[in-house]
């Protein structure tokens, strides 16, 4: 096959008048190796859900000078998608009940609470972490858990509230509205009264602990509890 080629390529250049040896050169097959190598093959950026809790349903707790748990939710899921957003991932802010929820899939969603605004006792100090309670996949689930537990206490110095993890929290509406295969998980940052410093004047390290804690999931990490 070769031979016939290289034969034609003469005739052409005798007849056109041309230079065949360069006509040659520039017709050289290439290596099969080189014709067959893929291109590069990019990694899917990874997609996460916030749900800002209460949004565009409710308050949520109210503290006396009008703050709501609302817009304290709203304001740190802003900055964990702002701080997931610069590290390249693909982040969508959800409402409460947003109609997005019916089945959504992506690699985890998280529900971003508060804890209540009036003074219960001086133990009511801390966060919480919470998954479905009947997941259909626990590992996973447990693991992001772990996750966010671990990451959030380092950022914040805050203790796991473990005594007051609600049924609310375990049979969290959101849980039972996504893709089954989407493993989500519910937290309370702290109590909006002795914890509202660190809430409020601190509020990226409660957003950075929450990034942390994802990023490990993400990264297949599998931390100690707190």
């Amino acid at each position: 096959m070769l031979v016939l080629l290289a034969a034609g390529l003469v005739i052409y250049a005798l007849v056109r008048n041309v230079d065949w040896a360069s006509l040659l050169h520039s017709a050289a097959i290439k290596p099969a190796d080189s014709a067959s190598t893929p291109a590069a093959v990019e990694t899917p950026i990874a997609r996460i859900g916030l749900v800002s809790g209460h949004r565009g349903n409710d308050s949520g707790t109210v503290c006396q000078d009008g703050y709501t748990e609302a817009q304290l939710n709203f304001e740190t899921a802003v900055r964990v998608a702002d701080l997931l957003r610069a590290h390249g991932y693909t982040v969508d802010i959800l409402n409460e009940f947003d109609a997005r929820l019916k089945g959504y899939r992506a690699a985890l969603l998280l529900s971003i609470h508060a804890d209540s605004c009036t003074y219960i006792n001086d133990q009511a100090t801390g966060y919480k972490v919470a998954r479905v309670l009947d997941s259909r996949i626990p590992v996973q689930e447990d693991n992001l858990v772990a996750c966010l537990s671990s990451r959030y206490h380092a950022a914040t110095g805050l203790k796991f509230h473990v005594n007051t993890v609600t049924f609310d929290m375990t049979k969290y509406h959101a849980f039972y509205e996504i893709d089954p295969s989407t493993p989500a998980a519910i937290i309370e940052t702290g109590f909006m009264y002795l914890d509202r410093d660190l809430l409020t004047n601190h509020n990226d390290r409660i957003a950075q602990g929450i990034y942390n804690g994802i990023t490990c999931f993400l990264n297949g990490e599998k931390p100690d509890s707190p």
